[in-house]
């Protein structure tokens, strides 16, 4: 792909908010050696000042192997004077007014200039840790956020288009096929009771104090943000905090875009690159990598799986291409809302049946190093595809045991102790994966992408865009594992 083939990023000024997050670093690689021309990035990452951001997308961003490729074809000055020439760095916060940017001249400049409004920022972990688990955070981030960055859009100069990246699974846990269609204010997924954003932050607001006032400790107080934010997501038929509150971020640009225009990335997970800039980068363990990576280390012996429904992924570098594609169709598109699913379910499904497969025979051919330098050769999978069947299975082979064990090494702590540590580290991190990934793993909703399909259809016929492609339909699903994906894991992740 010639680096000038994307026109309709020439000369444009974009603002992409949560730049330092994986798919927002991705895209802007693909503007850059897409079109070089384009005329400025304004990147937003939480900072304290302007050198605190820029040195964070420095280290974060464009010192990333992901930047190899580009760096390779123009040289180490060239790139360094291409990004100095075209990136601007802006510390804020999106969950504050004018998205935090306190510098009035920087602020000013943003609001004259900006084009497209790429909003990429949000809680995105699921892990342990806690803090994107908290509701109260992941409002103001995913929900509030939101509403802040349409805000600037709409008092921007020059904005002709507000893309936003939410997620296929607001969709909540339907069966069936799931359209691209947004959300109405106060839309629930059981049609039962409606949702009010403001009553849900007077909700936290309440609880925030009345945890305060019982004098309750950081971590007493994150635990009870999480349980809140659980909650309220079942309440209205949602899985998790992080879907209800994207649910209610998509509301609020719905409800209050005017003739912006707006457009919906919804991706399902989403991968390592299939091709652009190489193939194979990935930063950061994602849903379906945690369960790859622990397997292959040994550390899994059982897990919760429909192997019959679709494991529904999707390459960042298609997700950052589509969101090129949508925004050149939509730009200057006044009032319309249009919602796009980048994944793969519905044109080029893989299932997790075929997914463990090709994870066997990978690891069986290139097993990872242990600790000894050793080869890891894993035991198949045994897999379960209900939660009753999971909760007998681990109670029978792993729980009871693993309590006498428990035992033993409490009456001979030097025979038992250190094996009792090491198989509940591996029961617990099982059963945490189980907990965290529940609704993906039995999930059986098809991501129905026929906007996407009808885009590309379109592109196809104006190959003076020269957009590159975002459709899954061409991937050929074992090649991707087996020579790109999970090697691309072993070389990033696990330095191998």
């Amino acid at each position: 792909m010639e680096p000038n083939r994307v026109q309709f990023l020439e000369n444009k000024t974009l603002l992409v908010t949560g730049a330092s997050g994986f798919l927002s670093k991705v895209f802007v690689e693909r503007v850059l050696s897409l079109q070089p021309n384009v005329k400025k990035l304004y990147l937003l990452v939480r900072a304290s000042d302007n050198k605190s951001a820029e040195q964070r997308l420095h280290n974060e961003v464009f010192e990333k192997d992901l930047f190899k490729v580009l760096r390779k074809n123009i040289g180490d000055e060239s790139l360094n004077a291409l990004v100095s020439e075209k990136v601007v760095p802006v510390p804020g916060d999106v969950t504050l007014n004018n998205m935090g940017v306190s510098d009035s001249n920087l602020l000013q400049d943003m609001m004259q200039e900006t084009d497209i409004v790429v909003h990429a920022a949000a809680t995105t972990r699921f892990d342990e840790r806690l803090y994107v688990k908290r509701y109260d955070v992941a409002l103001r981030i995913n929900t509030f956020g939101a509403l802040n960055v349409l805000n600037f859009a709409k008092k921007s100069v020059k904005a002709q288009l507000l893309l936003h990246v939410s997620t296929a699974y607001v969709c909540g846990e339907r069966s069936g096929l799931t359209q691209e269609i947004p959300f109405a204010m106060g839309d629930t997924l059981h049609g039962k009771n409606k949702v009010d954003i403001n009553t849900e932050m007077q909700l936290v607001e309440q609880r925030l104090k009345q945890l305060v006032e019982q004098g309750c400790s950081e971590e007493e107080t994150k635990h009870a943000m999480r349980d809140l934010g659980l909650k309220r997501a079942k309440h209205f038929g949602l899985p998790n905090t992080y879907v209800f509150t994207k649910v209610m971020g998509e509301m609020f640009l719905g409800h209050y875009r005017e003739n912006m225009p707006i457009v919906v990335i919804r991706p399902a997970m989403i991968t390592s690159t299939f091709s652009d800039p190489f193939p194979g980068w990935i930063e950061g363990v994602k849903t379906v990598d945690t369960v790859i990576v622990s397997y292959g280390k040994g550390m899994l012996k059982c897990f919760l799986i429909d192997q019959k429904t679709a494991c529904d992924i999707i390459p960042v570098d298609m997700v950052a291409n589509a969101m090129i594609a949508t925004s050149a169709e939509h730009f200057h598109d006044s009032g319309s809302h249009t919602v796009y699913h980048v994944a793969s379910s519905y044109r080029n499904p893989i299932t997790y049946k075929q997914i463990n497969e090709i994870i066997i025979r990978y690891f069986k051919k290139s097993p990872l190093l242990g600790r000894s330098g050793m080869p890891i050769v894993p035991k198949a999978l045994v897999l379960l595809s209900t939660k009753a069947m999971f909760r007998l299975y681990t109670s029978l082979r792993f729980k009871l045991p693993l309590q006498i064990l428990g035992l033993l090494s409490i009456t001979f702590p030097s025979q038992f102790g250190n094996t009792y540590q090491h198989h509940n580290r591996k029961f617990k991190m099982g059963m945490r994966l189980v907990e965290l990934y529940e609704p993906y793993l039995l999930f059986k909703g098809i991501f129905d992408d026929r906007n996407l399909e009808t885009l590309r259809i379109k592109n196809g016929a104006k190959e003076t865009n020269g957009i590159p492609g975002f459709s899954s339909k061409y991937i050929d699903w074992e090649d991707y594992f087996i020579n790109t994906h999970i090697p691309g894991l072993a070389t990033h992740l696990l330095n191998k």
